[in-house]
């Protein structure tokens, strides 16, 4: 009896004017009324689910041979061996790496593919590692300069850099470093450092992007 009475003095305090609406409204959500401060059943506020963000660029700076500094950065990552001979990037499992050709991977690139083809052990020579991250995001593995190591770090990257990422060790090219698939901008494809080598370091020329600019391959 009491809140039938409570209830319609309110309605009629709210009917007066829409300012007074406004004042119970926002007593209401103060005093946590049910149905006005909780958005779903079970007590907790709907919140609208935010967009993966890409990973930063990881480098190792270290002196070591090329299979000491894989080992190192498959270490920090978390990533270990695929477990079949070839499967997608969208299907491999997450904690994992691969490899890619270098004509697949620069295909995939220029074109913007969401999705690459990796194999287990490495069939062609000047391919490229993939790792594929326990949150499904991918990083591609490649050696540097020294000096464009601050320029790609994640807190001191500014908005685009060129960057020259070889297959393998070549040069001044002796830091291992891995960046992530979805920031990258390429318009051209891989090329052999020497075209008579067949056997030797790869490069690939691209831009690395300070925000996310391709899809994600669907998980």
């Amino acid at each position: 009896m009491l809140r039938t009475r409570f209830d319609s003095y309110i309605m009629c305090f709210v009917a007066r004017s829409p300012w007074n609406a406004a004042i119970v409204f926002a007593v209401l959500l103060q005093a946590g009324v049910p149905h006005l401060s909780n958005g779903a059943p079970g007590g907790k506020t709907e919140i609208l689910p935010m967009e993966k963000a890409a990973p930063a660029a990881v480098v190792i700076e270290a002196a070591g041979t090329e299979p000491e500094l894989r080992r190192q950065m498959r270490t920090k990552t978390g990533v270990t061996e695929l477990e079949s001979g070839a499967i997608r990037f969208s299907l491999a499992p997450t904690g994992s790496y691969g490899f890619i050709a270098p004509k697949q991977l620069g295909m995939a690139l220029v074109t913007q593919s969401p999705d690459l083809m990796l194999e287990r052990m490495s069939s062609s020579p000047g391919s490229y590692e993939i790792h594929k991250l326990a949150d499904g995001s991918g990083l591609l593995v490649g050696f540097v300069g020294n000096e464009v190591v601050p320029q790609i770090r994640a807190s001191e990257r500014p908005k685009s850099v060129r960057l020259f990422l070889y297959s393998n060790p070549f040069g001044k090219a002796t830091t291992i470093t891995a960046v992530p698939l979805i920031k990258l901008m390429v318009d051209q494809m891989p090329r052999r450092i020497d075209s008579r080598q067949a056997d030797g370091p790869v490069l690939l020329e691209m831009d690395l992007q300070s925000t996310a600019n391709r899809k994600a391959p669907s998980q």
